[in-house]
């Protein structure tokens, strides 16, 4: 089969839900800071005779959505738009790299602050150039089907998680912690990493507060549990859902990816036993810390919550496969009745657990909202300022990053499995894994059957590129920033965004090199 002209996949992209607005395990807040966000000045955008025209606008493009495409392509030119477009992004990741380390208690009082105003100078030009309704659907298209979606999921397997309480404490030994990570790692393609990382996070972190080593732990945790786990199916990472959604069998990733998966993680992990070995055996040496959490015996608690996170992976599947083919339109965009039930069962599990669960097992877990609200805004200003970004990697050949897009293809005009794996795993590192994981999905091809059978291998290779290559830095995933998060409100001294990237760079750089010469070179 050949390639799909890049226009269709553009086409294909803005007609269809996007992989965020359906799983999207990357974003966060309430509507009223996404409301503030997508306003500079705060404000709801005025009921005057040009709003009233704008929506009448997109009335008439969500009914005839060639017309809507066309309008789309014309209002907000990828192929056009020049790299300058993707500072306010850049600014965004700076501040959140530098943000902690250089102006820390700015940083603490002030994080939402910051994001909207790099925010705002993402929208400001956009409705600038481009004209306010143009700008202004782009962000609510965004809001409303991304990061709305992604924020809800976020906050109900972060609060039904929170009520999950595994009393009591084990003596964080290097055979403990592998243990540890190896049943998260398995079990974060059984409930998301997300879930996954919610549930363990805490356990992990008294089991090694006492020790004067432990950034490294929360570092792999992150590696393994957060990202490479979830590879496995498509509950495990919203790119891999992303697939499902677009008619990839539920098991082939299990089948297919099961090699790369057992590979990259075990790996991972033997590199984790060899540190934490040493650096254990150096504590050996030094004065004890007190630990805050002794060891006590180990036992589940909060049971009630189990069948609310089931509830929420068959939210999830039901949004799937029930396709009545019913539109809502919001403010001129256009949410399936199927993604709207979804998030309200969501949402409405998520507020069972407050009620069901104990408040002193949240209390043990060291359960806040900080950590949640600091991920919700800081993603807010993230899906806002990579709309630029996702404009200009569409445009594919045609846009400022066609050198990038390029490298897809090899000279004899088939794909480089190599290459996919590479550039999707490059751009899931710093902009959103699905989105970018649905755009080359489609530059493959996007034929669902012909990526499962004769390009098999490619399909394999954006699928590990998009779900491995998110660990490489805090923003690749949203689990990742949230783990960091807890663990550095529990007070563990985490890396900053460079450190991060340092770790990353030493460990899964040549990890990810190996596993692509062995499955896609």
């Amino acid at each position: 089969m050949g390639k799909i002209p890049l226009t269709r996949i553009a086409s294909r992209i803005a007609k269809g839900n996007s992989g965020q607005s359906d799983l999207s395990p990357r974003g966060e807040e309430i509507a009223s800071a996404g409301a503030n966000l997508f306003s500079p000045t705060g404000r709801r955008w005025p009921r005057s005779g040009r709003m009233r025209g704008r929506a009448a606008a997109l009335a008439i493009a969500l009914l005839l959505p060639a017309q809507a495409f066309a309008a789309e392509t014309q209002g907000l030119p990828g192929a056009t738009m020049s790299l300058w477009w993707g500072l306010p992004f850049a600014g965004l990741l700076l501040s959140i790299a530098t943000g902690p380390l250089l102006f820390h208690h700015v940083w603490e009082h002030h994080y939402g602050k910051i994001a909207a105003g790099w925010a705002a100078l993402a929208v400001v030009p956009l409705a600038v150039a481009f004209g306010i309704p143009t700008a202004g659907e782009a962000v609510l298209h965004t809001l409303l089907t991304e990061y709305l979606s992604f924020i809800m999921l976020l906050f109900a397997l972060y609060t039904i998680s929170g009520g999950i309480l595994l009393a009591g404490n084990i003596h964080g030994t290097p055979l403990v912690n592998a243990g540890l990570l190896f049943v998260g790692a398995l079990l974060a393609s059984v409930i998301g990493t997300t879930g996954a990382s919610m549930i363990l996070i805490r356990p992990m972190l008294r089991a090694n507060d006492n020790r004067p080593f432990n950034a490294h732990v929360v570092i792999f945790f992150i590696f393994l549990v957060s990202n490479i786990g979830g590879s496995l199916t498509p509950l495990g990472d919203p790119p891999l859902f992303v697939g499902f959604l677009r008619g990839v069998d539920f098991f082939w990733t299990t089948a297919n990816l099961w090699r790369e998966t057992l590979f990259t993680g075990g790996l991972v992990l033997i590199v984790f036993l060899a540190l934490d070995v040493v650096l254990h055996r150096r504590e050996g040496g030094m004065p004890k810390i007190k630990d805050p959490t002794p060891d006590t015996k180990v036992r589940l608690r909060g049971l009630a919550n189990l069948p609310l996170l089931a509830g929420v992976i068959g939210a999830i599947l039901l949004s799937a496969s029930w396709k009545p083919g019913i539109s809502v339109s919001v403010l001129g965009v256009g949410l399936e009745l199927q993604n709207l039930v979804r998030d309200a069962i969501i949402l409405a599990l998520a507020f069972l657990s407050l009620k069901v669960s104990y408040k002193s097992h949240r209390q043990a877990n060291g359960f806040t909202w900080g950590p949640i609200a600091e991920v919700a805004k800081l993603f807010a200003g993230i899906f806002i300022c990579i709309v630029p970004v996702i404009a200009i990697l569409r445009a594919g050949h045609d846009g400022a990053l066609a050198p990038l897009v390029a490298l897809v293809t090899s000279a004899d005009g088939q794909p480089n499995d190599l290459a996919y794996f590479w550039l999707t795993g490059a751009l899931s590192s710093f902009l959103d894994n699905a989105p970018t994981y649905l755009v080359f999905f489609e530059l493959a091809g996007g034929d669902a059957h012909h990526l499962m059978t004769e390009a098999a291998s490619t399909l394999a290779a954006v699928s590990a590129g998009a779900v491995f290559m998110g660990a490489n830095t805090y923003i690749g995933n949203a689990p990742n920033f949230m783990v960091f998060a807890i663990a550095r409100h529990r007070g563990f001294k985490m890396p900053g965004f460079f450190g991060y990237m340092a770790w990353s760079g030493a460990v899964l750089i040549p990890t990810f090199l190996i596993a692509g010469l062995l499955f896609f070179g």
